[in-house]
């Protein structure tokens, strides 16, 4: 499926250098008699004045709603669990580090 497909080789386009001619010069010369008109600019297609282009049902905004929410709450939940997270392990640090200073000051005194 995800393989490339490639032509049968005696199917496939040759480089014929004949069919090519190299440029010299001028793309188009200045002495030119074709006459060439210039093409015409895209016109854009026109948009309906005053209707949106989106349009949400009742039920579609119930929806947007309720996944809005549930969005909000999910990442909040995952903030404060790594917050309390952070907070819990400066916590423990700091009790270590009391406890490590109370023993080199006790060793120190005797």
């Amino acid at each position: 499926m995800f393989t490339p497909k490639y032509p049968a080789p005696d199917t496939a386009p040759t480089a014929d250098t004949s069919l090519v001619r190299p440029l010299t010069g001028l793309v188009h010369p200045a002495a030119c008699d074709c006459h060439h008109t210039p093409a015409p600019a895209p016109v854009p297609a026109p948009v309906p004045a005053g209707r949106p282009s989106v349009q949400f049902t009742p039920g579609a905004l119930v929806v947007a709603a309720a996944g809005g929410t549930a969005l909000v709450l999910v990442v909040g939940t995952v903030l404060v669990s790594m917050l309390l997270a952070v907070a819990i392990t400066a916590a423990s640090v700091a009790i270590c580090a009391v406890v490590l200073r109370s023993l080199l000051n006790h060793q120190h005194n005797r």
